[in-house]
């Protein structure tokens, strides 16, 4: 009986959930293991935004590997031009005062480049629409996730598809018979400042995608903005041969700046000074477009 009530004591004793044990400190030992939360607004530590771009990225690469065609129908348009317009205009060099050494199909390869990088950038906001519209995105943001890293991912993403139709239209200009004198450091180099290029049209889309949800918002900004600042650039005519106020737009034009930098890098003697002045100034133009990305992106993320 003794035995009973002793047994019966112990069994009450014993704490019957959280709010009876004792307080005091936790016992030491390792934390166990797992994905580390997000700190206020999403924050986390560097390496791990480091880490979640990488994934994310992965993720976005592997639907682009699933989808070849994206990448192949994007440069019909380039490839067209590229030969139709290297062939219809190949005379244009001999017009006094374009002062060009070379053919005109090596004259539009950078310009082209280019070209493709702004307009296929430009379309990144529809994405952004997508992922809003089938609740991806948002899916995200109630995750431990980085927010820096979604929006890194979407910055890789573009910066692998701009390389890779970038040098696309590259082998197919070399096919078609133009010439890259600067070697592949030059080639590089127009690859790398297409890619910025691409940054900045693509963080601006992201932007108004993120601030309007409107597929036809995206759509205006793009017809707004691609047939002028094309033909206000040296992709096709010398700006010197242009009237005095499109050459004052073309001189402040990134487009344009992008051309140059292309042409110039691919050309027999580099002007490497001029090249890294109008880098710079694309780095900066782009690091700014980011930002505005990110602060719409912030934006969109609390009022979810």
């Amino acid at each position: 009986m003794a035995t009973e009530q002793l047994n019966s004591g112990q069994l009450n004793s014993v704490p019957s959930g959280p709010a009876d044990l004792p307080a005091g400190p936790r016992p030491a030992g390792p934390r166990p293991a797992g994905p580390r939360p997000a700190g206020p607004s999403g924050r986390v530590p560097f390496r791990t935004a480091l880490a979640h771009t990488w994934y994310l990225t992965g993720r976005k690469l592997h639907a682009l590997v699933r989808q070849p065609w994206v990448l192949a129908f994007s440069v019909v348009q380039p490839v067209i031009w590229l030969f139709l317009f290297g062939q219809l205009f190949r005379k244009v060099i001999d017009i006094p005062g374009f002062g060009y050494h070379g053919t005109y199909l090596d004259y539009l390869v950078p310009g082209l480049i280019a070209m493709n990088a702004m307009s296929n950038n430009m379309w990144a906001g529809m994405t952004m629409i997508e992922e809003i519209d089938r609740g991806t995105l948002n899916r995200f943001l109630t995750s431990p996730a980085s927010r820096i890293g979604i929006m890194n991912a979407t910055v890789a993403e573009q910066a692998v598809s701009t390389t890779v139709q970038s040098l696309i239209i590259v082998v197919l200009g070399l096919a078609g018979g133009a010439r890259y004198h600067g070697g592949v450091a030059g080639v590089a180099v127009m690859v790398a400042a297409s890619i910025g290029v691409g940054v900045v049209f693509g963080a601006l889309s992201n932007a108004v995608g993120m601030t309007l949800r409107s597929r036809e918002a995206i759509i205006g900004v793009y017809t707004f903005f691609m047939l002028p600042l094309m033909f206000l650039s040296s992709a096709f005519m010398q700006t010197r041969l242009m009237p005095g106020w499109m050459q004052a737009i073309a001189s402040r034009n990134p487009l344009n700046w992008v051309v140059q930098i292309g042409r110039s890098a691919v050309s027999a003697a580099p002007d490497w000074g001029a090249i890294g002045v109008r880098c710079g100034g694309l780095l900066v133009l782009a690091v700014a477009c980011v930002a505005v990305s990110v602060l719409t992106f912030r934006s969109y993320s609390k009022n979810v």
